[in-house]
């Protein structure tokens, strides 16, 4: 999230995703549009707030409801925060959140027989 709501930058991931021949599956709320994690916002650092739930639960969720194997971030923070909701949604064995540069690196993996 951090990319693109703090400079405007949205199209620069996806194409990098687009490269690696990756099915590209948008959450209900992207873009311009886009829900931070709430880690920007300090969220993972304090104490909870009132509220019906946590901020990254209520991403996660909206990540989930892609059916994507895995959800790419573009932000450390982001990274941490959906993992966390991840793995209080007991979906870690369904779902694998990387960061764009991990799975860059991992294409360019060579399997030596």
């Amino acid at each position: 999230m951090l990319p693109g709501q703090a400079n405007d930058i949205y199209e620069a991931p996806r194409q990098v995703l687009e490269m690696l021949d990756a099915e590209l599956v948008e959450m209900k709320r992207c873009r311009s549009k886009g829900l931070c994690c709430g880690a920007g916002g300090a969220q993972m650092f304090k104490e909870e707030e009132q509220g019906e739930k946590r901020i990254n639960i209520e991403r996660t969720q909206e990540a989930l409801e892609t059916h994507s194997s895995y959800i790419a971030a573009a932000c450390p923070f982001c990274n941490t925060m959906i993992t966390d909701g991840v793995k209080n949604a007991e979906k870690e064995g369904d779902v694998k959140v990387l960061d764009i540069a991990e799975m860059v690196a991992a294409s360019m993996e060579v399997k030596v027989s």
